[in-house]
């Protein structure tokens, strides 16, 4: 099965999979699971780097972080007018309204593939045609 994995999830991947969820980590072990990441999660980081609101461990440059993306087979997804589209159709949550956070799931809508995050704001998309995945424990879900 493919799923997207939004920018935090790729982050606990690489630096801190005690912060993945037991559900979470079995997709990520099975092999026959493809993990696609968005560019956009890519230029967040880089950014998140240079603002220094973010001091990785294991990278510092866009190299090192396309090779951790690399080692662990993760696909990285490019923006697509289809999912510049799916962007336009999005209503924003009132309590969300994050740029790098909708267009990683106008993709997620766009190409009907499940994300999975750590956000808990995820989930007011679901009525718009998100199929998420929680990283985190949640009484009334399961992952």
């Amino acid at each position: 099965m493919r799923y997207f994995i939004d920018t935090n999830v790729f982050i606990f991947l690489c630096e801190e999979t005690d912060r993945l969820v037991p559900e979470v980590k079995a997709i990520a072990r099975d092999y026959e699971n493809q993990l696609i990441m968005s560019v956009e999660s890519v230029r967040e980081i880089l950014m998140l780097i240079k603002s220094g609101k973010m001091n990785p461990k294991i990278w510092k440059s866009y190299e090192d972080i396309k090779e951790k993306i690399n080692e662990h087979g993760i696909e990285i997804r490019y923006i697509t007018e289809s999912h510049v589209k799916a962007l336009s159709r999005l209503v924003p949550a009132t309590e969300h309204s994050d740029p790098a956070d909708l267009m990683i799931i106008s993709q997620s809508i766009a190409e009907k593939i499940p994300l999975i995050s750590s956000d808990k704001k995820f989930p007011l998309y679901e009525k718009q045609g998100l199929a998420f995945v929680p990283n985190y424990r949640d009484k009334n879900r399961s992952a």
